[in-house]
């Protein structure tokens, strides 16, 4: 990503640009601020990230809510709607959350609102799961996945461009890195500990709404962590205020940049991708027998996987670049739901939920790290907004499209729509997207 930098105003396409007087002052201020407070905002994002990790992996991980879901309907269908509707809570968001901080020079007030809001649908998946009953638990549950998704999509905005303003480039691998590490260390015991002394003896009348109530404690410490221990520089260059659809306008300037296009056609591809996510741990419980310690270690080696891996994508992130890193987990992911497509034995399903699990942690983490190097600073905000309106989208489509393969066609052609899907998606990486960093 280009450091240069910019007007206080980002100038239209083809204009030039010349620096106001005081800004390279402020330039040095706040690098000297970010160096500064480097150790302290280090230890905020890694405390946040750890907690916010083991809290919010035991709602991703494809196990937990797919299996509450079809629990409380018996019917792929709802397990692929149960899914759609947390992307469909993420489309709008996050360019609306974009257009609302973009102009900010503090991004933290804003970030620490949507993060609490983002919890509360955690507490009311658990609250609902333990006092309500029949359609209006599954009323509750589809209002409450959607809201979380909706705080979700600029909950990623907001806190990669905090992330993006207290660490450095060079430390943005490994930061990620270990505490996804650590929080994947924690998140693993603590499915297998769900599944068997939670969900299995189903602790207090529903041991899944237990274990909601479990990451909205854990998610919640975290983001008191970060606002405790947090400190933000002022950004030395914003954009100025527009309004909301005039600032919509101005994304085919952040379109003309060809590597972040065929970046996002890429990420389009691999979003379509998880389209079998959702379904994995209904194809193992067809080939298996299923129940709460299963749904544990099945969760262990995908949470696992994460403790033994993302230290490796990190650390090649930072010393290669993550489009190196996308196009490895691309690789792995196709890999894993293939294997999973010919498994019929538990360690064959243990295995491909491990590679499944280490290729998504590592497609998160380069997917949400590589779109803060393209072009400039100060579009971060949007440009995150873009990529991720783009990604929830398909993503919203997918579980439904795949609910509905799976009912009238069955599994199998569901998880070949991914593998397909992903394959497109590894070879417009390959050919199509340069190392921004190389640029």
């Amino acid at each position: 990503m280009s450091q240069d930098p910019a007007p206080a105003s980002a100038p239209k396409a083809g204009a030039s640009s010349r620096r106001p007087n005081g800004v390279e002052g402020r330039e040095r201020a706040y690098d000297r601020f970010v160096e500064g407070n480097l150790r302290r905002n280090y230890f905020a994002h890694f405390t946040h990230g750890m907690l916010g990790m083991t809290g919010f992996r035991l709602i991703f991980a494809p196990t937990f809510v797919p299996a509450y879901l079809h629990m409380l309907t018996g019917s792929a269908l709802f397990v692929g709607i149960g899914q759609a509707l947390i992307q469909a809570g993420a489309i709008a968001s996050p360019i609306m959350g974009a257009a609302q901080i973009e102009h900010r020079r503090h991004v933290m007030p804003a970030a620490m609102t949507i993060g609490v809001l983002m919890r509360i649908q955690l507490l009311g998946l658990a609250l609902a799961g333990w006092f309500l009953t029949g359609s209006l638990l599954l009323a509750a549950t589809f209002l409450f996945l959607f809201l979380f998704g909706f705080f979700l999509g600029s909950q990623r905005v907001a806190f990669q461009v905090v992330l993006a303003k207290v660490i450095p480039i060079r430390l943005r691998g490994r930061l990620q890195a270990w505490r996804n590490l650590a929080g994947g260390a924690i998140a693993a015991g603590l499915s297998w500990w769900a599944g068997v002394y939670l969900i299995g003896p189903n602790v207090f009348g529903n041991g899944y709404a237990t274990t909601f109530m479990v990451a909205f404690l854990l998610t919640s410490a975290g983001l008191a962590t970060l606002y405790f221990f947090m400190r933000e520089p002022g950004s030395p260059t914003v954009r100025e205020p527009m309004p909301f659809l005039q600032r919509l306008k101005e994304f085919p300037v952040l379109l003309a940049d060809r590597d972040y296009r065929n970046f996002l056609i890429a990420l389009v591809f691999a979003t379509m991708g998880r389209i079998a996510i959702p379904f994995c741990i209904i194809l193992a419980g067809r080939r298996m027998d299923i129940d709460g310690a299963t749904i544990g270690l099945l969760s262990l080696a995908f949470l696992g996987a994460d403790t033994l891996t993302n230290l490796i994508w990190g650390t090649l992130g930072d010393k290669h670049g993550f489009r190196f890193t996308f196009i490895g987990t691309v690789a792995l992911w196709l890999i894993s739901l293939a294997g999973m497509l010919f498994a019929s034995a538990p360690w064959h399903f243990l295995l491909a939920f491990f590679g499944l699990g280490a290729a998504m942690s590592g497609n998160m983490m380069s997917v949400t790290t590589l779109v803060l190097e393209f072009g400039h600073r100060d579009d971060i905000p949007m440009r995150l907004a873009l990529s991720t309106t783009a990604e929830t989208t398909i993503a919203t489509i997918g579980p439904i499209l795949g609910g509905v393969v799976a009912a009238v066609f069955g599994l199998v052609p569901v998880f070949l729509i991914s593998i397909i899907a992903l394959a497109i998606a590894l070879t417009v990486l390959v050919v199509a997207v340069r190392e921004p960093r190389h640029l």
